[in-house]
């Protein structure tokens, strides 16, 4: 078999049917389209229309809620940190915090604070400043040796 005789098996692929061209072709005429009425005319829209009567989806109450203050973390891995440190691009004599997490390329840009979280392994004494942390993760920096310190995060400190 060469490349030049690769093919489809028979009847993978159907041909798209040519609508409206021709009675002989079966889908002349009215294309299947049915006869007369809106639904065979162009331009038609009625999902949801319901004769004037108020449509269901209008009918129904609204649920949910959406919190217009709520922060956007990110969220960093402690193994992720070690791989940086693994790799030298994070100084694990200086405090971690969202400018040394931006310039190591572990995060892209800083939301609203630093969420560390407690997936995979932390072999360096780290001090961490973050706005948010998980016991797992707070477990991991701990037993490495290093701290870690909560604060307040940056969006809520400009609100208050």
């Amino acid at each position: 078999m060469k490349l030049n005789e690769i093919r489809d098996n028979e009847g993978a692929r159907k041909s798209r049917i040519r609508v409206g061209r021709g009675i002989g072709s079966g889908k002349g005429k009215t294309g299947g389209r049915g006869v007369k009425g809106q639904k065979s005319r162009t331009g038609v829209a009625i999902k949801g229309y319901e004769g004037g009567q108020m449509p269901i989806h209008m009918r129904l109450p609204k649920r949910g809620f959406k919190n217009l203050f709520r922060l956007d973390y990110n969220t960093v891995n402690v193994g992720r940190v070690q791989a940086a440190i693994d790799a030298g691009k994070l100084d694990k004599s200086a405090k971690v915090d969202a400018a040394a997490l931006i310039a190591a390329g572990v995060i892209r840009r800083a939301k609203d604070g630093v969420r560390l979280l407690g997936q995979g392994e932390l072999k360096a004494k780290l001090d961490f400043v973050v706005a948010g942390c998980s016991a797992g993760a707070k477990e991991a920096v701990e037993k490495a040796g290093g701290s870690v310190t909560v604060v307040e995060p940056k969006a809520k400190a400009a609100a208050e």
